[in-house]
């Protein structure tokens, strides 16, 4: 059942994601870095906005991320794993875009293994 303040933290959040979309875009030079979060797992993608299409994506649903970690290791290793993918793209430096969720905990984490693997942001 969905309760009433379920449904507030979901708008908020959207009103907070449309904010923040209003001023980054993703060029092929400097991709947004999006991260999405759910209960078990967080998701990570590169994307080029101008172009419409992903230039690398990372996540702890993948093979040998999530093996008996605590969330925030599984999201500094998956930010790793983006940023190793995106050396390989070409890609050098980002615009980090946190879909509405406050940098904390496994957003956080996730940045800062992005930052570690070289990826400037």
């Amino acid at each position: 059942m969905i309760t009433r303040e379920k449904t507030q933290k979901r708008v908020r959040r959207q009103r907070v994601k449309r904010g923040i979309r209003a001023k980054i875009q993703g060029t092929a030079e400097r991709p947004r870095l999006t991260v999405y979060r759910s209960n078990k797992h967080i998701y990570a993608q590169l994307i080029n906005d101008l172009a419409g299409h992903t230039v690398a994506a990372a996540s702890s649903v993948e093979e040998g991320i999530d093996e008996g970690q605590k969330p925030v290791e599984v999201g500094k290793a998956v930010g790793q794993k983006l940023a190793e993918r995106a050396k390989e793209a070409g890609v050098e430096t980002a615009v980090f875009d946190r879909n509405g969720y406050r940098y904390h905990g496994r957003v956080k984490a996730l940045a800062d293994g992005v930052r570690e693997g070289g990826l400037k942001f």
